[in-house]
């Protein structure tokens, strides 16, 4: 039987890019297409990719490989540290004037938007976010970086330092063939996320010091982490 060649080999399609000034810098921004399509739609989503400075040819590269997370980003949810890793990385980007931050539209860790609040419904009910996911059948985190590997393969990048607490996250992107170092992604938690995070950290094996949620800060106070002494 004939199979597509496509089928085998996933193909980057850049779909449009322009200069897009940001609050942080001006940055380009590149559309694109990777692999298959979502089951729902037919159409493969549209990734995104912001670009800034002279990236192709050089060596630790900062580079933020981010999951969209509609809840927090748009409409402000506390229950995750989504929004706060994506405007600190773009402003770390935008300080020292190059990096790439690649946006990628595989929700609540893969899984889709629909799940992810049936998941939230769970840790509502006291589940956290790891036996959440598995209660509905899911994985823990179904993510494919491989969109992520091919555009920082068509930027010509040599290497990149990854801002990520995720060990899982940086040895996918070195089994996709980069040679990548860790660079910590620590932001501030809240009385929202804190049980959120220190979940990812003694479950899902992520880079965090401890975060306390034992105790309540006042309304719109960050619980800040203690400084990691290891």
């Amino acid at each position: 039987m004939y199979v597509p060649d496509a089928v085998i080999r996933p193909r980057l399609e850049i779909l449009a890019k322009a200069p897009v000034p940001t609050r942080v810098g001006l940055f380009e921004m590149m559309v694109f297409h990777w692999g298959g399509h979502d089951t729902a739609s037919g159409l493969s989503p549209d990734h995104v990719a912001l670009i800034m400075g002279d990236v192709r040819g050089k060596s630790s590269v900062l580079v933020r490989v981010h999951s969209e997370c509609l809840t927090s980003e748009v409409f402000g949810s506390l229950k995750c540290d989504c929004r706060e890793q994506l405007e600190a990385a773009q402003a770390e980007i935008a300080r020292r004037g190059q990096g790439v931050l690649i946006y990628l539209r595989q929700e609540g860790r893969g899984i889709g938007l629909p799940n992810k609040i049936r998941a939230y419904d769970l840790q509502s009910r006291g589940h956290d976010t790891v036996d959440a996911n598995r209660l509905l059948g899911l994985p823990d985190d179904a993510r494919d970086y491989g969109g992520a590997a091919a555009v920082l393969e068509h930027l010509g990048v040599a290497s990149i330092a990854l801002m990520t607490n995720n060990p899982l996250k940086v040895q996918a992107m070195r089994d996709l063939g980069l040679e990548v170092e860790r660079a910590p992604a620590v932001v501030e938690a809240n009385p929202f996320s804190a049980g959120y995070l220190e979940a990812k950290r003694l479950r899902m094996g992520h880079s965090l010091p401890p975060f306390s949620i034992s105790r309540t800060a006042p309304a719109g106070e960050p619980l800040r982490a203690p400084v990691d002494e290891g």
